[in-house]
């Protein structure tokens, strides 16, 4: 018995990758137990380092959890905004008029090739030099601009992947029903295409909160990042633990976002609105490289 991806294993393969799982978890083992060891040889093991996570209430209400709220704005306001103009920006690269095709596609792979926290640093001094924004929200602003500027460029080819990944049939179907394009992509194409790219759409929502640090660590947002230093300058030197307790928080709320995610591909699937098709981020990437361009289905 087979799936689309491999061979189901056999009882030689269960045994090997059984042998393999025990001698990965061997070895993850002895590597965090000689972290920890030499962690507690600097004394950064010491209570005192930690106590305070535990015992003080006021290191959550003062520091992480507004910090939280500073992460969750960004993030959310970003994708709340690049969602929509990546989509746009994903059809706009399939249309048949070239007017709209060239522009849109030289947008998506200018923003794509640039490191986000660069756009974080030019929307900074665009604001500082050109705009009236106060320095306490500015911050905020160029965090928000940069991620939206990059990640809506990459939501652009998971979309115009999803749809690419459909199959064509579909759109011959709906000519043969008299619609019309856009007829055909709000009530065919899209729907079908969300349970396709969810999984890397949803890669991607992960990588815009993790992203989020960037304006806390270098252009001072006060976000959950920022702690790592307004905590160690209140409670001793224990920038270790701070950082240790942040990687926590940023793990427990990105599983919380792909959990729901899961939850809302099962629920899709069960509606019967996809083909049953996923897309990985590496498929994602195959159908965005610059010789799929002159290939691109028309729509």
């Amino acid at each position: 018995m087979s799936s689309v991806l491999y061979d189901t294993p056999g009882p030689r393969a269960r045994r090997r990758n059984v042998l393999y799982t025990i001698a990965f978890g061997i070895v993850f083992c002895g590597a965090l137990a000689y972290v920890i060891a030499t962690m507690a040889d600097k004394g950064e093991m010491e209570a005192a380092k930690w106590l305070p996570f535990v015992e003080d209430g006021d290191v959550w209400t003062t520091f992480l959890l507004p910090g939280l709220g500073e992460t969750l704005k960004a993030g959310i306001l970003a994708i709340v905004i690049a969602i929509p103009l990546g989509a746009l920006l994903g059809i706009g690269r399939l249309s048949e008029h070239r007017w709209i095709r060239v522009p849109v596609g030289a947008w998506v792979e200018f923003f794509r090739a640039i490191p986000v926290l660069m756009l974080m640093l030019f929307a900074s001094q665009l604001y500082v030099e050109y705009t009236a924004i106060g320095s306490e929200i500015r911050p905020l602003y160029a965090v928000v601009t940069g991620l939206v500027l990059y990640n809506a460029s990459v939501i652009a080819e998971i979309v115009r992947a999803g749809i690419l990944s459909l199959p064509h049939g579909q759109s011959d179907a709906a000519k043969a029903l008299g619609m019309r394009k856009g007829q055909t992509m709000q009530f065919i194409l899209l729907p079908q295409a969300i349970t396709a790219m969810l999984p890397a759409l949803v890669s991607q929502l992960v990588v815009i909160l993790k992203d989020t640090a960037l304006g806390g660590a270098i252009l001072g947002v006060e976000d959950l990042m920022s702690a790592y230093r307004t905590i160690p300058a209140n409670y001793g030197s224990n920038t270790i633990a701070t950082l240790v307790v942040i990687a926590a928080v940023y793990i427990a709320v990105n599983f919380a976002l792909t959990a729901f995610a899961s939850w809302l591909e099962k629920w899709l699937r069960r509606s019967k609105r996809s083909t049953g098709t996923t897309l990985t981020t590496e498929e994602v990437e195959e159908l965005a490289a610059p010789h799929a361009g002159g290939n691109d289905e028309k729509i």
